[in-house]
């Protein structure tokens, strides 16, 4: 018997995680209805899709939109618009704002700026802080609450939790996953005379690898210790993959597509402040490492960093000059790229992209190609090539690392919730982002 939709997208090749085949997806009321052959059912719009890959809408679980406090580099539209045209369908965003999100009011406040403006879904981290840890278990089961974030090592913000007592404290205290930023901040101290003036090579020497593996080893035993699950974010270095595939049980991975593309000195001579983020850029065998512990399966997620500064601002002088760079709409194209290069598989970066941020922060109906889900879904073209251009990015700061770097794989379409948001490189529906539920907060009051 035929079915209607409101839309079918006809032949493109599914990649989920019953394999990659051609299939029609049928949708209706935002959800996927159907997959398979749909040629005889009717819609309200059909896209043909023949030639081209259909993924589960990509999830970036780390970007920095800045808006409250510092808009004149970017906010929730400009960073969702950058989103949307990168691929990207769902977001989680940081709480190092101003004032930084640290209560119910300031999330309140975010979710109320997102609705009507943000192009993609999203949710938002709250700050763990010495002060509002009696607060945390009912912050991160409020709508919109991508769980709570902590700030282990000084980076952009005032948001500090140095201490172990502090980062135990805030552990008994929830029960959602939580978030790491693991750099060790009294080491960060004793080695600030190491940071040489104009020279952002030395970024990597004063941010060691002792830095963030010592942040890292206390992480995960605190996390054994008390019983409860952290999600340790831009993984940087080779001795932090050996300590973390030992404690798959309590850590949750992430690394960043500049981490895998970049290395130092190279990428600091070329790009100068450009280059300089927290934590650092460094030298090929940690690039090489952070490739081996993705193949060995260690990593679960993709997360772009997003962390926009001016030009102005980059251009100051190391160490004045602050750390942070663009990714949101980049994460798409390079990480296509090293498919085709074949250094991981499509199913690999959609599980990366897609299933893995759903499996590690327990997001509802999405991440999946099934029945019953959001109908988020990205579109990419993996035999086109593109050069990467500082005038395609949206971000308010107008500017990329990647500049002029040539790729072959490029996002096409973004759907969020069955709406065509982006195609062919045009925003065609904005605004309609919503908040990210999560099985964990289900019960919470409904946003």
């Amino acid at each position: 018997m035929a079915e209607t939709f409101d839309l079918v997208l006809a032949g493109g090749t599914v990649v989920n995680q019953d394999g990659t085949g051609v299939r029609d997806i049928g949708i209706r009321d935002g959800k996927i209805a159907a997959i398979g052959s749909l040629a005889n059912d009717s819609a309200g719009e059909r896209i043909e899709c023949r030639g081209l890959h259909v993924l589960p809408g990509v999830i970036d679980t780390q970007v920095h939109f800045r808006e409250p406090g510092f808009t004149h580099k970017e906010d929730l539209e400009t960073g969702s618009r950058a989103a949307v045209l990168g691929g990207v369908t769902a977001v989680f965003e940081m709480p190092n704002t101003e004032p930084p999100t640290i209560g119910a009011s300031a999330l309140a406040d975010k979710i109320r700026r997102a609705r009507g403006r943000m192009h993609c879904d999203f949710a938002f981290f709250v700050g763990g802080t010495p002060t509002n840890i009696p607060d945390l278990p009912e912050l991160e089961r409020l709508p919109g609450c991508a769980g709570v974030k902590v700030f282990m090592g000084s980076s952009t913000g005032k948001l500090l939790v140095s201490d172990d007592q502090g980062v135990r404290t805030i552990l008994q205290a929830i029960r959602r996953r939580a978030s790491f930023h693991a750099e060790d901040e009294a080491r960060l101290e004793e080695r600030k005379s190491l940071r040489v003036e104009g020279e952002p090579r030395s970024h990597p020497v004063w941010r060691d690898v002792a830095v963030a593996l010592r942040a890292t080893t206390r992480l995960v035993s605190l996390a054994r210790e008390t019983g409860k699950r952290v999600h340790v974010l831009h993984v940087s270095t080779a001795e932090e993959m050996d300590l973390l595939a030992q404690h798959r049980d309590v850590a949750t991975v992430e690394v960043t597509p500049q981490h895998l593309t970049l290395a130092a000195p190279d990428c600091y001579e070329k790009l100068g402040t450009r280059a300089q983020m927290n934590p650092p850029i460094r030298e090929e065998r940690h690039r090489q490492a952070l490739w081996r512990a993705l193949a060995r399966g260690i990593v679960d997620v993709l997360g772009s960093d997003h962390a926009p500064h001016t030009l102005a601002e980059k251009s100051k002088r190391y160490p004045a000059s602050p750390s942070g760079m663009t990714g949101v709409q980049t994460l798409v194209p390079i990480m296509l790229d090293h498919v085709a290069a074949g250094k991981l598989t499509l199913e690999r970066f959609v599980d990366l992209t897609s299933a893995g941020p759903a499996r590690a922060f327990g997001i509802a109906g999405k991440g999946r190609i099934a029945a019953g889900y959001d109908a988020d879904l990205t579109l990419v073209d993996l035999q086109r090539q593109e050069t990467i251009r500082k005038e395609w990015i949206a971000s308010r700061c107008g500017w990329t690392p990647f500049d002029g770097v040539k790729v072959t794989g490029w996002p096409v379409g973004t759907f969020v919730r069955g709406a065509k948001v982006m195609w062919q490189g045009e925003l065609v529906t904005s605004g309609q982002g919503a908040p990210v539920r999560f099985v964990e907060a289900l019960g919470s009051a409904t946003s």
